[in-house]
């Protein structure tokens, strides 16, 4: 595996390929990874990457033009410089003067220390210790467990031709436990750390399979409007949708934005406190983003308030009011997704746990995670998706039986607004799925109570 130092020199390298004169960024990207699958209480496969990508960017007349290799000899990286030099200037040559004004110039990080050395040593051995855990538990409850259990060390780094060097290395673990029972009720549990040692396997699977053994027939409702109790999974995917469909910049910029026009004004709860937060003890930490721009704490909501946009390069040029990169590029020029926060923490509040939030409901929904979520009116936050893998009914202030899965309508500011309370325990969670190059991400969050969301099926 390269050290920084190593991938910094690599990036180095590659950028004197490009050539004096020309505006350029290569970013290197180091990844080591293990990943162990698991169903019906038993191992089904093992998979490990070893990849080094280098990337390299050029801009031409406001258009970015990239290219990547795996290899890097002089002859390879001379190759790529030369092909993302081409694909920039067909961009300039056949357009109008692009919209990107050119990479920031460079600005010192803040370390962090989200790397450890033990899960950097991607040892097999706790990932089987947890499978074995997890199996124990289904067995103990009668279920049968399925997921997955991953680690990873990631180096990367980034130079300039305005002059950054900027490089990292970070690791993360992620552990899935879906725990199914003989009649098809099923929990689900997910634990995400830095480090291996920070999961708990058998957590996960014991709030997993008690989901899953939970007994009695389930119960229905129709569809209406129920006041909810969230699990910090289910609350994580609301936020992370809060990020992308109001909180990006390039959104915000192209007037699509939830919150166009209403920055400083009060769009959820008092109770609300939602940061972008990279440094933050439970997050998976970033000292830069993709283009080598510096992270830092940015407030989003406070106590209710909207405050602030994330941004890139190219969306805070787009925005025109003045705004700078905030550290949130995840593509050298900037993404077709936009500019999105990768280190949401909504701050918790004064209960327990999911138990005692559900203390005033009279009659309510508990839901453990919510399933294929998608946009229905981007600039209202509205979505739809299913409830999944542990949706109870609350009656009487008590989570008590099974409840049969169902489709919500809702806005999800709407629901912030409506936000009663919050648990005093925030937990960092994550999907823990990686497609194409690893870049883990996660929310630190707290169950909550609000008084109402809209079921429609």
């Amino acid at each position: 595996m390269a050290s920084p130092d190593e991938a910094l020199q690599l990036a180095q390298r590659a950028l004197g390929a490009v050539g004096d004169g020309h505006e350029a960024l290569v970013r290197v990207s180091a990844e080591r990874s293990q990943m162990l699958r698991y169903a019906r209480s038993r191992p089904t496969q093992a998979t490990a990457v070893d990849d080094l990508t280098v990337e390299v960017a050029v801009v031409r007349d406001g258009h970015v033009g990239s290219a990547e290799t795996n290899r890097t000899d002089d002859d390879s990286l001379a190759a790529t410089a030369k092909a993302a030099s081409a694909a920039a200037e067909a961009a300039a040559r056949h357009g109008d003067g692009g919209e990107f004004p050119g990479f920031p110039a460079p600005a010192p990080a803040r370390a962090h220390e989200g790397w450890d050395a033990a899960t950097a040593a991607l040892d097999p051995a706790p990932g089987g210790a947890a499978l074995a855990t997890a199996f124990e538990t289904a067995v103990r409850h009668g279920v049968e467990a399925h997921g997955t259990w991953t680690t990873a060390e990631v180096v990367t780094a980034t130079a300039t031709s305005a002059g950054t060097a900027a490089a990292e290395r970070v690791t993360d673990a992620f552990m899935k436990v879906t725990c199914i029972a003989p009649g098809g009720r099923s929990g689900y549990a997910t634990e995400t750390a830095t480090s291996a040692s920070g999961l708990n396997p058998a957590a996960a699977a014991e709030r997993a399979a008690r989901k899953a053994a939970a007994g009695g027939d389930p119960a229905t409702l129709p569809p209406g409007d129920y006041p909810v109790v969230l699990d910090v999974d289910a609350v994580g995917e609301l936020v992370g949708w809060l990020g992308f469909l109001a909180f990006n910049g390039l959104a915000y910029a192209e007037g699509r934005s939830a919150l166009e026009g209403r920055l400083g004004t009060r769009v959820a709860a008092p109770s609300i406190n939602l940061s972008d937060s990279p440094r933050h003890p439970r997050t998976l930490p970033r000292s830069s983003d993709a283009e080598g721009t510096p992270k830092a704490p940015l407030p989003l909501i406070q106590d209710g308030i909207a405050h602030r946009i994330v941004h890139d390069t190219r969306s805070a040029a787009l925005a025109h009011d003045g705004a700078r990169s905030t550290g949130h590029a995840l593509a050298p020029g900037g993404s077709e997704w936009g500019a999105i926060p990768g280190n949401l923490v909504l701050i918790g509040g004064g209960a327990r746990d999911a138990d005692e939030l559900a203390g005033p409901i009279e009659r309510g929904i508990y839901v453990t995670r919510l399933w294929y979520t998608n946009p229905v009116r981007p600039k209202e936050t509205l979505i739809t998706g299913m409830t999944r893998d542990g949706t109870f009914l609350i009656e009487d202030g008590q989570i008590t039986r099974p409840l049969a899965d169902m489709r919500l309508t809702d806005s999800v500011l709407g629901l912030f607004e409506r936000v009663q309370d919050l648990g005093s325990r925030p937990r960092l969670v994550s999907e823990g799925e990686f497609y194409g190059r690893r870049t883990a991400t996660g929310t630190v969050c707290p169950p909550l109570r609000a008084s109402h969301m809209r079921f429609t099926g």
